[in-house]
């Protein structure tokens, strides 16, 4: 049982964590390439997340299957959450390096 809930924390956390710093990343460095604004994109990137995550699986005793899926759904959904944020001109300025 604490395991369970042990797991469901770190998956937790990760998703928020992922998610945020993916659609920053998506909103301040990759605001001029074209192929981000693309509908494969978030799929690309949260399957990508998902296979890394599972080689992953079998080696953490805490991280299984679920907690990869978690985690590329949480970039997925973030790369798309950053992508509108470019389209719809909501994303903020950044100024500087």
């Amino acid at each position: 049982m604490i395991s369970f809930l042990l797991s469901f924390a770190i998956a937790s956390v990760l998703a928020i964590v992922l998610h945020g710093s993916t659609r920053k990343f998506v909103r301040s460095r990759l605001r001029y390439v074209d192929a981000i604004q693309k509908g494969g994109a978030p799929w690309l990137a949260g399957g990508a997340v998902f296979l890394v995550g599972s080689l992953f699986a079998g080696l953490l005793p805490l991280v299984g299957l679920g907690t990869a899926l978690t985690a590329g759904f949480a970039v997925g959904a973030g790369v798309a959450a950053g992508a509108r944020d470019i389209r719809q001109g909501t994303s903020p300025v950044v100024y500087g390096p």
